[in-house]
């Protein structure tokens, strides 16, 4: 749930850039090639993230111009110069970054210290990206609380020189796609905010206005994912930088190279978007009411890829509505936010009633945020309507919403029931939406599709979460898990599957004559399921199943009540409630299988040909959720009696805990230890 405030106000912001821009064609007098791949990689990298410019405070020969806390320095300076705030009237200061220049003392006392400031009260917010929004938090609650009339929040970060050539030389300048990858992401600044309660008008154009901070909110799924951004570990994360004999072991093997698994990313693109869908839903956010949307992304590259399913579930922003200044300022962590803010604010003029929505995803071990801000009049009178981006919400052509690699935002308006930010009647204790299918035209889908998505969404968020913190899953990322375990799993899951089509076909034939449409389609979607068991079991003999009669298999427990919930349901009259079933059953195979399989061939002495199965669904349900989708349409099409939309929610979420169920019940006799990783032995082309 975002937590709300009342009388905290941004009544300054700034932001410091080091040095002159750094073009692309000059990056390599800075970050200089390692090897002969280095330079395909940075330009595949360059041309995805969008990146035309960037700072760094090292010179061309690696040497450091400014420390990290000089750069937190001059964007404080900055923001406490635009609107002449003395910085005695700070009496608290909050500091966000992934590491200040010392491994201690805490950030934010270097930073009083090189500021000569006075004695104040300070915290160091240790992170990556949502640092700098949870210095911000802190400070606002200390404002909110009444314990302190001004307080500063800043955000810096100086990657570059983790990056310089120099940093590889103990590894013969070799380095994976990993370690290469965030070298031609990642610069240098500063941002910073200064919070109170709103005796200031903000400085620069947008005269005579206050902006006043609704909510924040912050969510981490750290519980759920492995680490995807480190710094400090080795590249199998098994070892901590501080377990090597000495620092220059830790740096030949690699543990000081920052490093992000980009194959994890999909997970945090997930999540910003349920995320957001949830906040829409229980009425945090108003997408009509939003004006400005300030999205911290890293890549433009997965800006298209949710566009038409935000679109499908009503939760689109008006692209015209974005502001990112990635391309000329660079991705600079923690700092990001803070500098597109305080750029936003010195180049765009805000007028009262316009809101302005942030949202700021983190992918160290999945973090995702969020802050709302509204301007209102400084000098208290009425706001000016905000109906200039409710009666614009569907001009400049719909609307678009997007993500990023790690950003993404989007909007929503279905479903949403009170004005957005202010406190709902119930918790956003879930999210929402689902990577569902491929292009839809909004316009043509029923009225009440957008609800109902934004509904299944929430309710796929929290089983998703709760799958990857099942003992087999556990397993897997912690690298336990055997030949021995795979072979049951699919010794459990056979017979479950070879009942898929059989309970699909039940349903449709239950289907009375105003549904037969939808009864067709089932029947093609069954059609073409009813053979995967014997892949599946093919896939169960290679990897040492020794059960040769497939009718001698039998599900688990959770299996067991799965098959028994779904086949009692076909034999009802009318169950379009399946369709929920199907959104569970097929989103598992779309969105999850894909995320396992790579952690079961790196784990597995095992042939390709033992995962066929796995390797069918990741790449075909995306096109059976296609038809779902269709198929969702056609019933609420065919509704008679309203009551579809809420049969196929309430069949999801029965589904949803049933198939958990499922899970949990594959490694119910092997506990998760926390044991060193087991990695079987196998040939060295599977083990990447």
């Amino acid at each position: 749930m975002p937590t709300p405030f009342h009388r905290v106000y941004l009544e300054s912001a700034g932001y410091f850039m080091p040095g002159s821009p750094v073009s692309n064609e000059e990056m390599d007098r800075y970050i200089a090639p390692l090897n002969r791949i280095s330079g395909r990689i940075k330009h595949r990298i360059l041309a995805e993230n969008g990146i035309k410019q960037r700072y760094y405070a090292i010179d061309a020969d690696g040497a450091t111009t400014l420390t990290n806390a000089q750069l937190a320095v001059g964007a404080i300076r900055d923001c406490l110069r635009r609107n002449e705030i003395p910085l005695d009237d700070v009496s608290l200061l909050a500091s966000g970054s992934s590491g200040g220049d010392a491994l201690m003392p805490g950030f934010a006392n270097m930073i009083q210290g090189e500021l000569a400031a006075p004695p104040m009260e300070t915290l160091s917010v240790h992170g990556i990206c949502a640092a700098g929004v949870a210095a911000i938090q802190a400070a606002a609650q200390a404002v909110e609380l009444g314990g302190h009339a001004t307080a500063l929040a800043v955000a810096s970060e100086m990657p570059s020189r983790l990056f310089k050539r120099s940093r590889f030389a103990a590894r013969g300048y070799d380095a994976d796609f990993d370690a290469h990858f965030l070298r031609w992401m990642l610069s240098d600044g500063a941002g910073a905010v200064v919070l109170g309660r709103g005796l200031r008008a903000l400085p620069g154009i947008s005269r005579g206005v206050r902006l006043r901070l609704k909510w924040v909110h912050q969510r981490a799924f750290s519980g759920d994912y492995p680490v995807c951004m480190q710094l400090g570990l080795s590249a199998d994360r098994a070892r901590g930088h501080l377990d090597y004999p000495s620092w220059t072991d830790a740096e030949t093997d690699g543990a000081l190279s920052l490093r992000q698994d980009i194959r994890l990313l999909p997970h945090l693109f997930d999540i910003g978007i349920h995320e957001y869908a949830g906040l829409v839903r229980d009425g945090w956010v108003d997408p009509r009411h939003i004006h400005h949307f300030l999205c911290h992304y890293s890549s433009e590259k997965f800006i298209p890829v949710v566009e038409d399913l935000l679109e499908k579930a009503g939760l689109a922003i008006a692209r015209e509505r974005w502001f990112s200044n990635l391309a000329w300022r660079g991705n600079t962590g923690a700092a990001s936010i803070l500098i597109m803010l305080a750029e936003f604010l010195e180049t765009r003029e805000i007028r009262p009633g316009e809101q302005i929505l942030c949202y700021i995803p983190e992918s160290g071990r999945f973090t995702t945020a969020y802050m709302l801000w509204e301007a209102e009049a400084a000098d208290g009178s009425a706001r000016v309507s905000v109906g200039a981006a409710a009666a614009a919400p569907d001009d400049a052509g719909g609307g678009r919403a997007a993500m990023s690699n790690a950003g993404s935002g989007s909007d929503g308006g279905a479903g949403s029931q009170t004005r957005a930010g202010t406190a709902p009647g119930n918790d956003a204790n879930s999210a929402a939406a689902e990577h569902i299918a491929p292009p839809h035209d909004p316009d043509s889908a029923p009225e009440e599709l957008g609800p109902l998505l934004t509904e299944l969404a929430s309710i796929w968020h929290d089983y998703r979460s709760r799958v990857w913190r099942t003992p087999v899953v556990r397993h897997l990322r912690n690298r336990r898990f055997r030949t021995a375990d795979y072979v049951n799993w699919m010794a459990n899951w056979i017979p479950q599957v070879r009942e898929g089509s059989k309970w699909m076909r039940e349903g449709a034939a239950s289907l009375g004559p105003a549904w037969q449409p939808l009864a067709a389609l089932i029947d093609t979607h069954a059609g073409e399921e009813q053979n995967d068991f014997k892949i599946l079991f093919e896939d169960y003999r290679k990897a040492g199943g020794a059960v040769e009669d497939i009718d001698a298999l039998r599900r688990n427990p959770g299996g067991e009540a799965l098959n028994a919930y779904l086949h009692g349901l076909a034999a009802t009259r009318d169950p379009i409630g399946l369709l929920g079933a199907i959104y569970i059953i097929e989103g598992t195979g779309q969105r999850i299988i894909p995320a396992l399989l790579p952690l079961l061939k790196a784990s597995l002495s095992l042939p390709p040909d033992a995962f066929r199965f796995l390797e069918y669904h990741g790449q075909n349900d995306e096109h059976h959720l296609a038809r779902w989708l269709a198929a969702v349409e056609l019933a609420l099409d065919c509704d008679e009696d309203g009551k579809a939309g809420r049969r196929i929610a309430d069949t999801a979420r029965r589904t949803a805990a049933l198939y958990l169920m499922q899970f949990q019940y594959v490694m119910e006799d092997h506990p998760v230890t926390e044991d060193p990783p087991i990695v079987e032995d196998r040939p060295e082309d599977d083990a990447a």
